[in-house]
């Protein structure tokens, strides 16, 4: 899950976005980032900071885990707080490697817990996954009229064809277009 392993860094509020590195399919982009997310996000980077701060001070605290390639290109990386994941774990947790103590990011099961709570509280009763709400996300862009490109970006597809598929559940007659009159 993109989302569990963002760093701090990865947002950017300047410029409305996020950048996921290495998201599905190996890949790396720039994603929207909705303004009324900034209160939440700006709560959660605090959050992230009380980690960070307490963890400096731990015994045989090692940083944060970084590839190689970026620990070694910038030794001091680990240490910085910008490279920190946004959803730390709850937890320190003994890294096997290095035999040192780093809070990983949190597990993938916490956030699918989560959208099930969410969505069952909302009153949904289909089933809801962090994969419904990356379709929802596609399918609402078309609607507004993002273009197909721009979705394809967003969702970091290779082939337009992929992102097509999200065309099927929109209304808009036989061509696919929705008339400039109609909205």
């Amino acid at each position: 899950m993109e989302c569990m392993r963002l760093r701090v860094q990865d947002i950017d509020f300047d410029y409305g976005a996020i950048r996921i590195w290495q998201g599905k399919g190996g890949k790396n982009r720039t994603v929207t980032l909705a303004k009324e997310l900034y209160p939440h996000l700006k709560e959660q980077i605090a959050l992230a900071k009380r980690y960070y701060d307490r963890d400096l001070h731990q015994k045989n605290y090692g940083g944060v885990w970084l590839p190689t390639a970026l620990k070694e290109k910038y030794p001091n990386a680990p240490y910085e707080f910008r490279w920190h994941y946004l959803f730390p774990s709850f937890q320190l947790s003994l890294d096997p490697e290095s035999d040192v103590m780093r809070r990983h990011h949190m597990n993938e099961t916490v956030l699918q817990k989560a959208v099930r709570r969410s969505a069952q509280e909302a009153g949904i009763e289909k089933t809801v996954t962090c994969h419904t709400l990356r379709h929802s996300f596609a399918t609402h862009l078309l609607e507004v009229g993002a273009d197909i490109r721009t979705v394809q970006e967003q969702l970091g597809h290779t082939d337009v064809k992929t992102t097509q598929i999200y065309t099927h559940v929109l209304d808009r007659g036989a061509s696919g277009v929705l008339s400039p009159l109609s909205r």
